[in-house]
């Protein structure tokens, strides 16, 4: 009889760790395959694979920047991962692909990537390739200067056509900034990153790099002692998930995905641990827009 019974036992065991091993838990390493989705569903077809490629920024502090570990880390990074662990796959089955403004488009219409999390404002334009799911965050265009600067306070102030602005090819900051310049070709100055601009601003060769606030913020969090904000914001930059334009079942996927991480507390954990760190405000969640 008590041969039995610890048989027993053991295949209770037995059986309470096969359900942990298909459940899994919240760390790297795991995930919920068992989910189930529509047939022939990208999310089907993703969580089959137990994989996806995620196209991010990997020089937004705050957002998307690679850190000691190699990998990216930020804000944009944890709401992709909190949409990747709704599908049932394991973070480190992530491959993060670089993705800069100018091939954001790009890499989701050729198939490189699954869905881009990249300060990836929402737009007309840019909906005439690709699909957004959000806003899951509403940013706002502002100036970067040098600590030391007073001759710049605003956007207006480059409107004498003395000073050089520095920001990165096929952004929304990039095309903003047009409307204030007295000579593009010369005071509009353009890279592939930031992190560039940064450089430029700093050795002299810019006046002022302008994208974001909370893209800035991070860079002056860094270097307090080199650079400040001038003026106020002077747009406003909703953040969405850019995914293939005819993938609406995707779409409203993320949608109810981001629904959930704010009604959860996951978005704003997320905030918090990235982002939020570097005295930006959060707000209130922006209300996705199911076109």
């Amino acid at each position: 009889m008590r041969i039995k019974r610890v048989a027993a036992v053991a295949a209770v065991a037995a059986l309470a760790l096969g359900l942990t091993a298909c459940g899994g838990d919240d760390g790297e390493g795991t995930g919920t395959a068992s989910k189930s989705f529509t047939a022939g569903s990208t999310m089907e077809k993703l969580n089959k694979a137990q994989k996806i490629k995620i196209g991010t920024k990997f020089d937004q502090p705050g957002f998307g920047q690679k850190g000691l570990s190699g990998k990216p880390e930020g804000f944009d990074v944890e709401v992709a991962k909190i949409i990747v662990k709704e599908l049932g796959i394991p973070a480190d089955k992530i491959e993060w692909v670089e993705a800069p403004s100018k091939v954001r488009e790009d890499v989701i219409v050729n198939g490189t990537v699954d869905l881009v999390a990249a300060t990836y404002t929402i737009n007309d334009k840019r909906k005439e390739r690709i699909a957004f799911a959000g806003p899951y965050y509403e940013a706002g265009q502002n100036i970067m200067v040098k600590k030391a600067d007073t001759a710049i306070t605003g956007p207006d102030s480059f409107k004498d056509g003395t000073k050089k602005v520095c920001s990165v090819t096929g952004s929304t900051p990039a095309e903003e900034i047009k409307k204030y310049v007295k000579d593009v070709g010369s005071q509009l100055v353009l890279f592939d990153t930031y992190d560039k601009c940064r450089d430029a601003l700093k050795g002299g060769q810019v006046d002022a790099v302008t994208t974001d606030n909370v893209i800035l913020l991070g860079y002056i969090a860094k270097d307090e002692a080199s650079f400040k904000l001038a003026g106020s914001n002077f747009t406003k930059e909703p953040y969405g998930i850019g995914v293939k334009k005819e993938d609406a079942d995707f779409r409203s996927f993320i949608n109810d995905t981001l629904d959930k991480a704010v009604a959860d507390g996951s978005w704003k954990k997320a905030w918090d641990d990235t982002a939020g760190k570097f005295g930006a405000e959060l707000g209130s969640a922006p209300t996705v827009n199911r076109y």
